[in-house]
């Protein structure tokens, strides 16, 4: 006989089936269209053990509810990124008063110490206690301890500060790509390992945007690559009470930002950096002119690394590659490979992507620019496939080639993004 929890899911397929193909486990809708009504509900639903990934498709609405997880391998996955919302006002010291130390329902999403796999994609996190009462103290939209925790196409809010608080400070990992990061005072603040990739970042506060605690161990790193930060006027970017070690390449700040290095608060009782300030940087350039402290010295960290060499594997050590490892979580093609308007050395290239959650198969699509020209060509089809890797041919150099990936999913044809990169 098939365990309880096995047959109810078995259940739950088949009503998605009758509600029109998507690859979900659990459907949540506020109208009732899905198998639940809330998220809190949905993650209940799940099993507490079990091996494959489990989805959870939430439907477009505003969810005012407090999320408690303590299960893993899960992706929660909005419908919209704008239009799904998980919205919930609750004040770190309020909640102090009646739970003393115990932090974990904090925060809007609330993450346990044993949780790792944990996906959230597609949708949008807020914390508007201050929006609601006028006070900015630490509200967190993210708070946990668990580790290999990923945000995709997310936006993540407070009206506070430590927006983004995953503290695990021993083994905690975090990926997050192509989000937008807005709150008070250290409003991404991870303990432990952390990469994040394209994203953006607004800060509200004259103290600092990003905080790393890397105490733990010294080769725990905050990464942060191909990234945007603005702000209100003269908004620092960062500090660190505790050792830490913070790389920033490829990033733009606005002509807000504050002629101000990452640095140690003069007010802290934490103790000296015992190993000293470790702050990298890398071809980053600020709006209206750069500042001499961000200069490229990443030739100056352990090891010496070169740009190329600052991947998320190599951020993590080589105990997590999440970029080939990605849940097949948001409802488009996503994360290309190489990445959207790089240089290239070599001739012949590998593309990869990442596939929707519904996808079958792929229509790639490749087609070169004319010199100097800036306007995209016509694209060729070249050949559909089933899986999400593609070796081209021996390209020409100086030349400029776009691609995109169609992707055929069992009721219809998605036309994918188009990228373009150059051969030197």
């Amino acid at each position: 006989m098939k365990p309880l929890w096995k047959l109810v899911f078995m259940c739950l397929l088949l009503m998605n089936c009758a509600m029109g193909y998507e690859r979900a486990d659990i459907i949540v809708a506020k109208d009732g269209s899905g198998q639940y009504t809330s998220i809190q509900q949905a993650l209940d639903a799940a099993p507490q053990q079990h091996e494959n990934l489990i989805v959870i498709l939430v439907k477009n609405g505003t969810y005012n509810e407090k999320l408690l997880i303590k299960k893993s391998n899960i992706a929660i996955v909005g419908e919209d990124r704008d239009s799904t919302r998980i919205v919930f006002a609750q004040l770190r010291s309020e909640w102090s008063k009646e739970h003393g130390n115990d932090d974990f329902g904090c925060a809007v999403v609330n993450i346990d110490s044993s949780v790792h796999d944990l996906t959230f994609a597609n949708l949008t996190i807020y914390n508007n206690y201050g929006a609601l009462h006028g006070i900015h103290d630490h509200q967190f939209a993210i708070y946990g301890n668990g580790t290999r925790i990923i945000l995709l196409n997310c936006n993540v809010i407070a009206d506070g500060a430590d927006t983004v608080s995953l503290w695990n400070r021993k083994d905690g990992m975090y990926y997050h790509a192509n989000c937008y990061f807005e709150g008070w005072v250290d409003y991404v603040c991870p303990r432990g390992w952390c990469y994040i990739t394209d994203s953006r970042f607004y800060g509200h506060n004259l103290s600092a945007s990003i905080w790393h605690d890397g105490s733990a161990n010294k080769k725990q790193k905050f990464v942060i690559r191909y990234s945007y930060f603005d702000g209100v006027p003269n908004f620092p970017l960062g500090r660190n009470h505790r050792d830490g070690q913070i790389y920033l390449l490829d990033c733009i700040f606005s002509n807000t930002m504050a002629d101000i290095p990452i640095y140690y608060p003069p007010t802290t009782t934490s103790g000296p950096w015992k190993w000293g300030a470790r702050h990298y940087y890398y071809n980053c350039h600020r709006i209206g002119g750069d500042f001499d402290w961000f200069a490229d010295n990443l030739s100056a960290a352990e090891g010496s690394p070169k740009p190329e060499d600052v991947t998320a594997k190599w951020t993590f050590d080589g105990q997590w590659d999440p970029e080939n490892s990605l849940p097949r979580a948001l409802p488009f093609v996503s994360m290309p490979s190489p990445r959207n308007g790089v240089y290239l050395s070599q001739s012949q290239v590998q593309l990869r992507w990442l596939p929707s959650r519904n996808a079958k198969s792929f229509r790639i699509y490749l087609g070169k620019a004319p010199k100097y020209s800036i306007k995209p060509p016509a694209l060729n089809f070249i050949d559909e496939q089933d899986v999400p890797v593609f070796n081209t041919e021996k390209l020409e150099p100086h030349t400029t080639y776009y691609w995109r990936v169609d992707e055929i999913t069992p009721t219809d044809t998605i036309p994918g993004t188009l990228w373009h990169f150059t051969i030197r």
